[in-house]
């Protein structure tokens, strides 16, 4: 595997800093350049103005109101960028307070536990971020100073989201297990929603009857229903026909409904068309809306949509920063690579094989067929966004700088060690938001708390 695979140590952390206020379960994504830069030049701009005092004592240890104001800046910046109505913002104050006032006795707990958080994967979390932000850990540093925010304080509360993390996750360990026998259940239970796997692409003009119709006006419609398929069996533009006769809302844009599995098409169209090869016409059939005449575009067999995977078939050429090569000159290497291979000077995969420092360069930088959540998540997000045929512009992962092409890409029916694997994964995840809200309730009904002023945010 190449090394832009994605590391396991760090994939529940979601970088997060600031936790939504209405979900005291998960940490939410940081990016730098959104939330923690807007935040903290308006905390650096109010600091002076507002004296800081302990609104909450948690087992006789200090919450502040900078530190809920600090908070509420973050999760105000959330609520904005989602598109998402605030409410008042006294009440989301107090939301917040008791957020930090959980978080703080969850931490309390994991401290009791013995758990702790070293350098080295401190360290690696704030690379991550600042990977995800695309710099290098100094300039990230730089980026936080430039903002008015202190690092240190940034570190120590990356160090309590990290150990926040740890606690949740043994809590999840000890108390969450998936049995073999509801893993069967859920895979029937999802079979079930597409019992034959097959998935049709259908197209259908609909000549519309009205409930009113006399018998002289359904024959009229009947006839010129047949006159369509007649034209659609002589070779006639299918899309054409329907945006001229039908009268579905389809019509505008072809008749096509796009693939669906067969329990969510009209059992009258599934027998219409269950003979018919690609490409074949039926009808028209009767249906309670009128006369329809459908096209067979395609008929595929599918599994489950739960247990279908959209693979992706990429190239990369990756240069490793360092002493002899900055960030700044190996995106402009890139940049010119780019430019050789759209105007046809250079392709892509020689490229690749002459400058790719990875261990794909001998294969033109191909990373083969991959599944969602193999590669890092800077380099995965903009490698799905390409259309295939499509390049980036160079981006910036933990590895280095990189080039990526996108080839192609497929859905896939997962084998069965997947779909178990899937399955686990699934239960496990709802089985663990009851787990961890329910052991952060019993954790905050635990500790002891002492309110001392209302937050003055």
């Amino acid at each position: 595997m190449t090394e832009i695979a994605r590391s396991r140590s760090l994939s529940a952390l979601l970088c997060g800093l600031a936790l939504s206020a209405l979900n005291p379960v998960y940490a939410q994504p940081l990016r730098l350049s959104s939330e923690l830069g807007r935040a903290g030049a308006t905390q650096s701009s109010t600091a002076t103005r507002t004296v800081d005092y302990i609104v909450a004592l948690v087992n006789s240890e200090p919450v502040t109101n900078n530190e809920v104001r600090q908070r509420l800046l973050r999760v105000e910046q959330q609520y904005a960028q989602r598109g998402v109505a605030l409410p008042p913002r006294d009440e989301l104050a107090r939301l917040v307070l008791e957020q930090l006032v959980a978080e703080r006795a969850q931490q309390q707990e994991a401290n009791a536990l013995g758990l702790r958080v070293d350098e080295a994967s401190l360290a690696q979390a704030e690379q991550s971020i600042a990977a995800q932000n695309q710099l290098s850990v100094e300039e990230f540093r730089k980026r936080v100073a430039a903002e008015g925010l202190d690092i240190n304080r940034l570190r120590n509360e990356l160090r309590g989201q990290l150990l926040l993390q740890r606690v949740r996750e043994r809590e999840v360990e000890l108390r969450v297990k998936v049995s073999e026998s509801e893993i069967d259940a859920y895979i029937r239970e999802q079979s079930a929603n597409n019992p034959d796997g097959v998935e049709l692409s259908l197209a259908h003009v609909l000549v519309q009857v009205p409930d009113s119709a006399s018998a002289a006006r359904i024959s009229e419609l009947q006839t010129r229903a047949q006159r369509v398929a007649d034209r659609a069996r002589a070779g006639g533009d299918f899309a054409a026909l329907a945006r001229e006769f039908s009268d579905a809302p389809e019509g505008a844009s072809g008749g096509e409904f796009g693939w669906r599995p067969t329990t969510r098409l009209p059992e009258l169209f599934v027998e219409a068309t269950r003979s018919l090869s690609t490409g074949g016409i039926a009808g028209p059939v009767r249906s309670a809306a009128g006369f329809h005449v459908l096209k067979l575009i395609d008929r595929r067999q599918a599994g489950s949509p739960e247990f279908t995977v959209t693979q992706t078939r990429a190239r990369h050429i990756l240069l490793r920063t360092g002493p002899q090569l900055n960030q700044a000159d190996a995106v402009a290497r890139l940049n010119r690579y780019r430019q050789q291979v759209a105007n046809g000077q250079a392709t892509f995969e020689g490229l690749a094989r002459e400058h790719s420092q990875d261990g794909s360069a001998r294969q033109g930088g191909d990373l083969g067929w991959t599944a969602p959540g193999q590669f890092v998540p800077e380099f995965e997000e903009v490698m799905d966004k390409l259309q295939p045929g499509e390049m980036s512009q160079p981006l910036v992962s933990r590895f280095g700088v990189h080039l990526i092409r996108v080839d192609e890409r497929r859905d896939t029916a997962m084998s069965e060690r997947e779909q178990r694997e899937v399955a686990r994964a699934r239960l496990r995840d709802q089985k663990a938001q009851a787990t961890l809200l329910s052991w952060s309730q019993d954790v905050r009904a635990r500790a002891f708390v002492e309110y001392r002023e209302d937050p003055r945010p």
